[in-house]
C-alpha cells in the first residue's frame, strides 16, 4: 500500500510514469524502506496505464460492491417520518433490557494495586 500511495503521489505531482527509483526516493524520505519486489511488481503491473483511467475503473468496480447493513436505514427513515409530523408518537420503541453486571474484580481475591 505504501508503495501505490508513493506512487499516485508521484502521479498527482506530474510525473506520469514514475520509475521504482522515483518512489523509492519518496519513501525514503519519510524514513520508510521499499520493498523492492512488491514495488518492481507494482511498476510492472502500472506500466503504461493512465492513472486516471485506473482510477475511475476502480471507483465502479466499488459502486457495485454491497456495502452491507440494512439495519440503519429503518431507523434513520423513523426519524424522518416524525419529523414530517407522522404518527411516530403512537409507535413506541420497546424497552430495552438492562444489561446484566459484569462481577468485579473484588471476588478474585486481590486488587490492582495489591
Amino acid at each position: 500500500m505504501k508503495h501505490l500511495a508513493a506512487y499516485l503521489l508521484l502521479g498527482l505531482g506530474g510525473n506520469t510514469s514514475p520509475s521504482a527509483e522515483d518512489v523509492k526516493s519518496v519513501l525514503s524520505s519519510v524514513g520508510i524502506d521499499a520493498d523492492s519486489d512488491r514495488l518492481d511488481k507494482l511498476i510492472k503491473e502500472l506500466e503504461g496505464k493512465d492513472l486516471q483511467e485506473l482510477i475511475a475503473e476502480g471507483s465502479q468496480k466499488l459502486a457495485s460492491v454491497p456495502s452491507g447493513g440494512g439495519g440503519g436505514g429503518g431507523a434513520a427513515a423513523t426519524a424522518a417520518g416524525g419529523a414530517a409530523g407522522g404518527d411516530a408518537a403512537a409507535e413506541k420503541e420497546p424497552e430495552k433490557e438492562p444489561e446484566k453486571e459484569e462481577e468485579s474484580d473484588e471476588d478474585m481475591g486481590f486488587g490492582l494495586f495489591d
